[in-house]
């Protein structure tokens, strides 16, 4: 991906201490969490305390903010992209005559507050309504190279890009609404409905990868792929087949493989926000 030099977003809350690094243990409790959450078809943000059910704004004991980021890739990589995000959103937007409310991205180490409540390196990134900042210990990218075989720029521009679609759904009211059914369906009914809004999150993440292309020529031999690799390698039937050795469809709650990638590739194939309705869709 074509981003050294570029603008990077202002709207970055850093609370890493030293750059930012997972603590001793950190990425294997992150693949149990991932392992025992596909296996029980819990959402792995409850297994760690973390919902969208939570209040207030819990007190914050986090780590103190970073003194510098002159050496930190990773960091401005990560900036660049939400920048790149703002502007591709703030257009949309504004050619549907709304106005885009930017999100806040905090990068951590090890733990977090937010107002969803607390939260560790081992949830993964993650987005809060409550307070529309998107969540990520940039550790992760290690785990998404190493333990997942999903390398590349690109593939951490996907997970960001993801993210923020969330942060869209949010704006437009669906995850508003998904989340107000939750306690009046089963564990596997509302699984269904969650598919579905991952689904339409990796949608969102290609319509963003389709307009950045045609606006900034962000694109380089490549990174596509790396894209749709990091979607297949946490498809939760190839999750659950690698855990388990077989998969069970009731407890999906991010889509397959192949459903992660055919809506990745609609949204940056189209650009078109409208066809990106997967709760009406028959076949994902």
């Amino acid at each position: 991906m074509r981003w050294i030099g570029r603008k990077e977003s202002g709207n970055i809350e850093d609370r890493r201490s030293g750059g930012g690094g997972l603590a001793v243990g950190g990425g294997l409790t992150a693949i149990i969490a991932l392992i025992f959450s596909v296996l029980t078809g819990q959402n792995p943000l409850e297994l760690i305390g973390l919902t969208q059910q939570g209040g207030g704004q819990q007190e914050q004991t986090d780590a103190p903010l970073s003194t510098s980021r002159e050496n930190d890739e990773a960091g401005h990589f990560v900036a660049v992209v939400l920048g790149d995000t703002e502007d591709v959103w703030d257009s949309l937007f504004r050619a549907s005559g709304q106005t885009y409310q930017k999100p806040t991205l905090v990068l951590f180490s090890n733990s977090v507050s937010s107002a969803c409540g607390s939260a560790s390196s081992a949830t993964g990134p993650f987005y809060c309504p409550g307070d529309e900042k998107l969540y990520i210990d940039l550790a992760f990218y290690d785990e998404l190279k190493n333990r997942f075989n999903a390398p590349g720029d690109f593939a951490m521009a996907y997970v960001v890009a993801h993210e923020v679609g969330h942060h869209i759904q949010n704006l437009l009211g669906t995850s508003g609404k998904v989340d107000q059914l939750r306690s009046r369906l089963s564990k596997e009914e509302y699984n269904k409905l969650s598919v579905r809004l991952e689904l339409q999150a990796d949608f969102l993440a290609g319509v963003w990868a389709h307009h950045a292309q045609q606006s900034k020529n962000i694109l380089e031999e490549g990174d596509i792929e790396e894209a749709l690799n990091a979607a297949n390698a946490i498809g939760d039937d190839k999750l659950q087949q690698e855990a388990q050795g077989y998969v069970v469809p009731d407890a999906f709650t991010h889509g397959t493989s192949a459903q992660r990638i055919r809506w990745f590739k609609k949204g940056f194939e189209t650009g078109d926000i409208n066809q990106g309705d997967t709760f009406s869709a028959t076949n994902l």
